[in-house]
């Protein structure tokens, strides 16, 4: 096995320029579409049987929700066994239309860079390799791989939460394929993320001419951040912050209307509630009167919370690699991120563990985004052996 993955290494590059090399960023519905129709293509001649899932009507809406999302494509591959896994990655980026004829995909030394290449077409490319891994060695005795590859999930995965979430539940181990990091690691938890929508309703007037006549909204807004800025909790690994404001139309006008946004990171779905009702409770005291406060929370994705199957099937992966010479780490606490993964897991008893990727670096930062090569046949040996002792029972109980 490990004879083969080491093969793959050149066949995965090549795979990885292609993904690379199509724009699909979450708002581009042409490019989301192409890159859709080529892993659907390389999954259909694999002996998949493939869908192109349109995103619902009544899909949730945020604030960055693009006008039309991508497709999520959907592929089962049953084999003669009973373990059904479902393996996660995600095809949409945070870049936009244009921005690969400055940074194409290219490599230098252990290292491919290009756009969204560690967020997360490596792990679409590694999913994609691994299944044909799992049939050039014969190995058949899963009863149902699931392949499941997002098109929206740098905008808060607004069309396809209620599949990923349906997908999981009917599963008894969730691989997501976001990247390993600069480090060899898995991850059992992963933050739960949110969003305060502050607008405060003002009254214009002249500044110069009648300012006491005006409702300063910039005032008003500028006194509800500085009384909500200590929300954060380190105990329990709640965290808000304020990281966008805006408000007011031109110099000489006193500002009828303002806006802020919070960023909210969350350890556990209970303390969404917790959060919100601090935030409601703190806006109740204003300090301009006849201004109106109005506030939105926006549970954009759940936090994934570690569990006793996890934990299992990640000790029997930390086993598997060493077999290689290498060291696994396991990590249980949340470094900030979210995850498809966290979805698959609201439902569902199965072991949920993230981060089966390709060690690299750089997400969203467009001039340095890399992957490393010397992790391909590693990386892929594990999920192939992973695999492989789960379907034969090796790997323990793989749902809580």
């Amino acid at each position: 096995m490990l004879t083969h993955v080491q093969s793959e290494r050149q066949a995965y590059l090549e795979t990885l320029r292609e993904l690379v090399s199509i724009e699909s960023g979450s708002a581009d519905v042409e490019g989301l579409g192409r890159i859709a129709e080529l892993i659907a293509g390389r999954l259909r001649s694999l002996g998949g049987q493939v869908e192109l899932v349109d995103p619902p009507a009544d899909m949730v809406r945020f604030e960055n929700t693009p006008p039309r999302t991508g497709k999520s494509l959907v592929a089962r591959f049953r084999g003669t066994g009973t373990t059904r896994i479902l393996l996660l990655a995600h095809m949409d980026t945070v870049y936009q239309k244009g921005m690969l004829a400055k940074r194409p995909f290219r490599i230098e030394g252990d290292r491919a860079y290009g756009l969204g290449i560690a967020d997360d077409k490596h792990g679409v490319a590694l999913v994609l390799h691994l299944v044909a891994t799992l049939k050039a060695l014969g190995v058949s005795d899963y009863g149902l791989i699931t392949v499941q590859i997002n098109g929206d999930e740098e905008v808060g995965t607004v069309g396809a939460r209620t599949l990923i979430t349906t997908l999981g539940s009917e599963h008894d181990l969730v691989m997501s394929f976001e990247g390993a990091g600069d480090e060899d690691s898995i991850r059992l938890t992963t933050a739960g993320i949110a969003a305060v929508q502050l607008k405060v309703t003002g009254r214009a007037s002249h500044a110069g001419a009648a300012p006491e006549q005006g409702r300063n909204a910039l005032y008003e807004l500028a006194h509800q951040i500085l009384q909500t800025r200590d929300l954060s909790n380190t105990a329990t690994g709640v965290k808000m912050n304020w990281t966008l404001a805006s408000g007011g139309s031109v110099r000489n006008v006193i500002p009828a209307e303002a806006r802020a946004t919070a960023d909210v990171r969350v350890l556990r779905v209970s303390d969404y509630d917790g959060i919100e009702k601090q935030v409601r409770e703190r806006i109740r005291k204003q300090l301009i009167r006849d201004t109106k406060v109005d506030m939105v929370f926006e549970r954009t994705r759940p936090p994934l919370e570690a569990t006793a199957a996890a934990r299992a099937v990640a000790a029997h992966a930390k086993r598997i690699y060493k077999e290689i010479g290498r060291e696994l780490d396991v990590q249980d606490t949340a470094p900030g991120g979210g995850t498809d993964a966290a979805f698959a897991s609201l439902m569902s008893k199965a072991a949920v563990i993230e981060g089966f990727g390709l060690k690299g670096f750089g997400a969203h930062s467009y001039a340095s985004e890399f992957i490393e090569i010397s992790s391909i046949a590693p990386r892929l040996y594990l999920a192939t052996r992973l695999i492989m002792d789960v379907a034969q029972g090796k790997a323990g109980n793989t749902t809580n």
